[in-house]
């Protein structure tokens, strides 16, 4: 029997890096998985990665509108499921004195809002010895220039980690956050459009790391499959997988 074989799983922002990652894992070991993105480009090429094992829904991660269809979907699909992973995420990158109120508000829609309503909305139809996983970073515990507003952002979702741990205990429900440091994903490359400048960025952080490499997306997607899977005595936890970034 594969290592997943009967779950079911939604995958909020799982088209690309982290979440596609995990999807893949997930469906190669038995699991339905329905993953979202709001890019029509990485809904195409995420089915066509993933196969028929997916069920790709285009899905705006800071959209309340958008979550309430999640949630309705997610019903008809799968009538109940084992693990939400909230993983969709945007960064801005800008000193704090650049930072526009518009920039401000779009970070907090999808990262800190987003994360909070889709539990809301999708809590209730985990199953009972299901869970949680939330996307936070290193940046929620490190000050990090130019990430001001999205280290806020994900110390707001480290703090739901903690409470919905809380209230969502009587259901049987675990709730955990997994803390990725520098990763190669698509979204870093295309944070920095100038090839010069990702590269010498890339080989600052890598040589800033103790482990002197940015991670994989692949090396993050196996912790969230360890918290949503394996660590059944942890809620409330955060899981770094930074290279010892934020530890050391």
């Amino acid at each position: 029997m594969a290592r997943y074989e009967g779950k079911k799983v939604v995958i909020i922002g799982g088209t690309s890096g982290i979440g596609l990652a995990t999807a893949k894992m997930l469906v190669d070991g038995g699991a339905r998985v329905l993953v979202t993105s709001r890019s029509a480009g990485g809904l195409e090429a995420a089915q066509t990665y993933l196969g028929d094992g997916a069920l790709v829904v285009s899905s705006d991660a800071g959209s309340l509108t958008d979550i309430d269809a999640l949630a309705a979907r997610a019903r008809a699909e799968f009538e109940t499921f084992d693990l939400l992973f909230v993983n969709a995420g945007i960064a801005v990158f800008a000193p704090f004195e650049h930072t526009t109120e518009a920039m401000y508000d779009d970070v907090f829609a999808v990262n800190a809002k987003g994360s909070f309503f889709a539990v809301q909305k999708l809590a209730p139809l985990i199953d009972r010895g299901g869970s949680v996983v939330l996307t936070t970073a290193i940046s929620n515990v490190k000050g990090m220039p130019m990430l001001a507003a999205a280290g806020a952002t994900k110390a707001a979702v480290r703090s739901l980690a903690r409470t919905f741990a809380v209230e969502l205990a009587p259901r049987g429900i675990r709730v955990n956050a997994v803390s990725p440091g520098p990763i190669d994903t698509p979204s870093w490359t295309k944070s920095f459009p100038d090839k010069d400048m990702a590269a010498q960025l890339t080989g600052q952080m890598s040589e800033a790391n103790p482990m002197k490499r940015l991670g994989t997306s692949e090396e993050v997607a196996k912790a969230v499959l360890f918290l949503a899977f394996d660590a059944t005595y942890t809620t409330g936890a955060e899981l770094p997988v930074d290279g010892g970034q934020s530890q050391l």
